[in-house]
This record gives structure tokens, sequence and C-alpha cells, in this order.
């Protein structure tokens, strides 16, 4: 079984659509959503239970290209 994260990203200033597109030729989220507010995208994906999540997260995505910051928010169960 794999666990459900949940990471908010903010961007660069005039990067958001480039990360995006990085983020999506990677094919690792289930979801990703531009958002207004502090953040810039939000991205849903669900990462296999044998890996380090921080490892994941950050060799996976945070380090594309135009990423500033990232938060990440755990999930336990689904309602």
């Amino acid at each position: 079984m794999n666990t459900c994260v949940f990471v908010q990203i903010r961007c660069k200033p005039g990067t958001t659509y480039k990360v995006a597109e990085e983020i999506a030729l990677k094919e690792l989220h289930s979801e990703l959503y531009s958002t207004s507010g502090d953040w810039d995208l939000l991205v849903k994906l669900y990462i296999p239970k044998d890996q380090d999540i921080g490892h994941f997260i950050n060799e996976e995505l945070v380090n594309v290209p135009g990423v500033e910051r990232s938060l990440t928010t755990l999930t336990f169960k689904a309602f």
C-alpha cells in the first residue's frame, strides 16, 4: 500500500507553468493543480511504502528548477 501525500509548492516568480510542466512530465503525481494564495501548485501523490517520504520528495519533486519552497502534508486515513 502507498502513502498519500499532498505537496504545496511555491515557485520563483514567472516559473509556475514551467515547473508544472516539468512535474507533469515526471508522471509521479495523481493530481496536479495550480492554486491561489501563498502556494502556486498542489500535488497529490502516492509514495511507495518502502521509500522514505522526505528523500522521495526532495529527489523526485522539489529539485525541479524554479521550485522555491514546499510544504508536505501526510495523510493517515480516508473517510
